[in-house]
C-alpha cells in the first residue's frame, strides 16, 4: 500500500519554487534525498532518521528509483553535508528575490533542548521551557510581504535573543536586501538595536511593553483622548488607536512614531490575571507568616511586606497592599503600543505586526509539528544539517500554510480540515493499493474534502489519477531497499558528488 498523496502538494511546490535548482552542490540522488528527508518532516511531523526507512516504505519518494535508504545511510548523509553547501542554497535562494522591493521581515527565535553528544552551541541559557538541560538557539527571518522564510541562524544557548539582532541584521545585508523593514516583538527592543537600524537605513515596526516606563507616559497623558472614538476604531481587531510623534530617547535624533491600543476585552483579561495573581501571593504570604522565609522582588513590587529578626533568625510577619503601584497597573490594562520608525496610522502599523501571525505559526509548526522540541543528533554536522533540513521544509510548509489560508477566505464557512496538519492527514487517506499482477491503482475515490484540499494547490482529480498511473509504473521497477550489505558500503547506491 501507498500513501501520501500530500506529497503531490509538496512537490507542486518544490517545482514552483525551484528547490532542485537551488540545491546545486548535490547530485539528483542527493538532491532529492535532502528533500525527501524535508517531506518526511512536514508529512510525520518527526525528524528522527530511524523511522524513515518506514516512512519511504508507504510514500512515494523524490529519489530516483524510489530508493528507500538505511537510516545507517541517512545519519551519514547528514554529517557530510557542509557549511559551504549549507551556505551556497541560501546564496542561492535569496540571489532569485527582488532585492529592490520593498519588504517588511520578521525576525523570530525559539530555542530547542539538547540532552545528549557533542554539540559545540549547546550551552545552559534562557529557555523558554526549561527541562534543565543545555540548549542551542535557531531563528527565521520571513518576508511577510512574499510570505515565505528568507535565512535562519543557529547559535549558542546562551546568548541571548537581544544581542543577536545585530548580527542578523549584517546577514541579510550581505545578502543584497536594501529596502527593509523589520516587525520585531518586544523582545528585540533596546536603544542599541534601534540605533543601529536607523545607521543600516532599515526601518522598524517593534511591540513594546505597555508599562515601560516612556511608553506608560504616553498612555496616561492620552488616556481619554480615543478609546471610544469611532474615528479611532480598528474594526478587524476590535481595539481602538491613535498616533503620537515623539522622541523615544531625549537624545533621540528623530522622532519616532508612538502608536497607542486599548481593547476592551484585553483590559477585561489583563485585570483578571493581575487580581488572581495578587490572590495567589497573599494566599502564599499567609502560610508564611511566622516562618524564616524570604519573599522576592515580584512580591516586594505590589507590597510592603514586614520582617522581625530575633536570635539571628528573620521571620516573615505581615504584608500590606501597595495600592498606589496596583491602581496604576489597573488603569494600564488594556493598554499597549507599537512603535515604528516610518509615519504610518495606527490601523497600518497595527496590521503590519498583525502580518506577524504567519511566521510565529511557522514556528509554532517548527516546534510542534516537527518533532523538533529537541533534536537527536550526536554531532555538530549533524546537528547543523538537521536545522538546514528543516529550513526547507518550513519553506515547503509555509506556502502550504498560505495557500489553505488563501482558499479558506474565499470559502462560505471556514472547515476545519482546512488547516495544514488536518489537511496532510486528510490527503494521506488517498492510498495506492498493488492489485493482482503487480499493478497499483488507486484504492477509492477521491473524496469532496480531498478535492477542495488538492484545489487550493491547483492541482485536479485528473491530475491525482494521472500521478497514481505513473507512480504505479515506477514502483513496479523501483530499487529494493537498502540491505545490511549496502549499509557497510559494498553495494552503495547513493554518493555525494
Amino acid at each position: 500500500m501507498y500513501q501520501g498523496w500530500s506529497l503531490s502538494c509538496d512537490k507542486k511546490i518544490i517545482e514552483d519554487y525551484g528547490l532542485f535548482d537551488h540545491l546545486n552542490s548535490w547530485d539528483e540522488r542527493g538532491k532529492g534525498l535532502l528533500l525527501d528527508l524535508a517531506a518526511y518532516s512536514i508529512i510525520s511531523e518527526n525528524n528522527a532518521a530511524q523511522h524513515y526507512p518506514e516512512y519511504a516504505y508507504n510514500h512515494p519518494s523524490l529519489t530516483s528509483g524510489h530508493k528507500i535508504y538505511s537510516d545507517s545511510t541517512i545519519s551519514r548523509f547528514l554529517s557530510e553535508i557542509g557549511s559551504d553547501e549549507r551556505m551556497d542554497f541560501l546564496n542561492s535562494w535569496n540571489d532569485c528575490r527582488n532585492h529592490k522591493e520593498r519588504i517588511y521581515v520578521s525576525y523570530d527565535s525559539a530555542n530547542k533542548n539538547c540532552k545528549a553528544g557533542d554539540i559545540e552551541k549547546a550551552e545552559y541559557g534562557h529557555p523558554k521551557e526549561d527541562v534543565g538541560a543545555p540548549i542551542f538557539n535557531y531563528s527565521i527571518a520571513y518576508d511577510l510581504n512574499n510570505q515565505l522564510p528568507l535565512l535562519y541562524e543557529s547559535y549558542p544557548g546562551s546568548v541571548i535573543d537581544v544581542s543577536q539582532l545585530q548580527y542578523m541584521i549584517q546577514k541579510i545585508r550581505g545578502f543584497g536586501y536594501k529596502n527593509l523593514g523589520f516587525v520585531l516583538d518586544r523582545g528585540y527592543f533596546s536603544k542599541e538595536n534601534l540605533a543601529y537600524m536607523d545607521s543600516c537605513n532599515y526601518g522598524f515596526v517593534i511591540m513594546v511593553k505597555g508599562r515601560a516606563s516612556f511608553v506608560k507616559n504616553q498612555i496616561l497623558s492620552h488616556k481619554g483622548e480615543f478609546e471610544t472614538k469611532r474615528a479611532c476604531a480598528i474594526t478587524q481587531y476590535r481595539t481602538y488607536g491613535m498616533t503620537v510623534r515623539e522622541k523615544l530617547y531625549t537624545d533621540d535624533d528623530t522622532d519616532r512614531y508612538f502608536h497607542l491600543y486599548y481593547k476592551s476585552s484585553r483590559a477585561n483579561a489583563e485585570r483578571t490575571q493581575l487580581e488572581n495573581l495578587l490572590l495567589r501571593m497573599a494566599e502564599i504570604m499567609d502560610k508564611g507568616k511566622g516562618r524564616n522565609i524570604e519573599f522576592g522582588k515580584s512580591y516586594e513590587h505590589y507590597y510592603d511586606l514586614t520582617y522581625h529578626e530575633k536570635n539571628g533568625v528573620r521571620k516573615f510577619y505581615g504584608y500590606k497592599e501597595r495600592e498606589a503601584v496596583i491602581e496604576k497597573e489597573l488603569e494600564l490594562c488594556g493598554y499597549f503600543a507599537i512603535v515604528t520608525s516610518e509615519r504610518m496610522s495606527a490601523e497600518d502599523a497595527l496590521l503590519l505586526y498583525k502580518n506577524r501571525d504567519s511566521s510565529e505559526k511557522l514556528f509554532c509548526s517548527d516546534k510542534s509539528f516537527l518533532g523538533n522540541r529537541s533534536l537527536r543528533v550526536y554531532g555538530n554536522e549533524a546537528l547543523e544539517s538537521k536545522i538546514f533540513i528543516e529550513f526547507i521544509a518550513l519553506i515547503i510548509r509555509s506556502k502550504i500554510y498560505t495557500m489553505l489560508k488563501k482558499r479558506m477566505a474565499e470559502m462560505a464557512k471556514r472547515p476545519n480540515y482546512m488547516t495544514v496538519p488536518a489537511a496532510l492527514r486528510e490527503l494521506e487517506k488517498i492510498e495506492l493499493i498493488r492489485q493482482p499482477g503487480g499493478h497499483y491503482k488507486v484504492d477509492h475515490a477521491i473524496t469532496a474534502t480531498q478535492k477542495t484540499i488538492l484545489g487550493a494547490f491547483g492541482i485536479e482529480e485528473g491530475t491525482i489519477l494521472a500521478k497514481a498511473v505513473l507512480v504505479g509504473k515506477e514502483l513496479e521497477n523501483a530499487f529494493a531497499p537498502e540491505t545490511e550489505e549496502d549499509e557497510n558500503g559494498t553495494n552503495q547506491e547513493y554518493e555525494d558528488d
